[in-house]
């Protein structure tokens, strides 16, 4: 079973690159964020044509989740929200029931700055999925998406130049030290425990080219699943072309 994540940074824009994405790998679930679209205006169409149905939590010009499988595979149970959240209104968590699987696609909150008042939102953003994973553990369950946490400095180009910076706080780690603690874990150190590999780089001053990234997109899984797991890989070729994502996908190969 292939499984991925990806923040597409607005679906329509990056819609040829997604649908190319979906004929070169042929995944069996998809994790989308940052879809960026409403109800209405999400592209549905194209992944219908392209063989896939589509479940999505959207709301307009920010945020926004879906999950993805092929035509043939029940996505059940279907659930928009994280319970105890802040910022409900702005889509950032859908959960459905895939082959077994409750797979979660989730955007957390950036944070902005560390006094600014999203970063508090953001930290009681990660103690609901924390107990949204206890409430969720003793199944199959894979929780994929943009964290926007580096989990460690080796997840960091440059920890110096992130200092008094979000995403690599002891506050933001504790908490993502917390979801892993509920039952979960991260399917790329399972694998790779000491590989310096990135998801995310800004699109300014030739970051990626440069290789001034951050590990940020990440897929937590349930204990069986990462037992079962054979490969953990970013596609940097996604990265690449016209229009990008400021991200790559992350690609999970499980034995089941």
């Amino acid at each position: 079973m292939k499984i991925v994540t990806w923040n597409v940074n607005s679906v329509k824009a990056r819609i040829p690159r997604v649908l190319e994405f979906l004929h070169t790998h042929r995944p069996d679930i998809v994790c989308l964020q940052e879809t960026k679209t409403t109800a209405d205006t999400f592209p549905r169409g194209a992944f219908m044509e392209a063989g896939y149905t589509a479940v999505d939590h959207s709301a307009g010009q920010w945020a926004g989740v879906a999950i993805l499988a092929p035509h043939g595979t029940a996505i059940t149970d279907v659930e928009l929200g994280l319970p105890g959240a802040p910022l409900a209104e702005e889509a950032r968590w859908i959960e459905a029931t895939i082959g077994g699987i409750r797979v979660v696609s989730v955007y957390v909150i950036n944070g902005r700055t560390l006094d600014d008042p999203m970063f508090a939102a953001k930290l009681t953003f990660l103690e609901a999925m924390a107990a949204r994973v206890r409430a969720l553990e003793g199944q199959p369950l894979v929780v994929a998406g943009d964290f926007n946490i580096a989990p460690a400095d080796i997840d960091v180009y440059s920890p110096a130049a992130f200092a008094h910076s979000t995403h690599v706080t002891p506050d933001e780690r504790g908490r993502l030290h917390a979801i892993l603690e509920a039952g979960v874990v991260d399917a790329y150190r399972h694998l790779d425990p000491e590989g310096v590999h990135y998801t995310w780089w800004d699109y300014r001053g030739g970051d990626f080219h440069r290789g001034l990234g951050l590990r940020i997109d990440l897929a937590l899984l349930s204990p069986d699943l990462a037992a079962a797991l054979k490969t953990c890989g970013i596609d940097r070729d996604f990265r690449k072309g016209p229009k990008p994502s400021d991200h790559a996908p992350l690609i999970l190969d499980i034995d089941r």
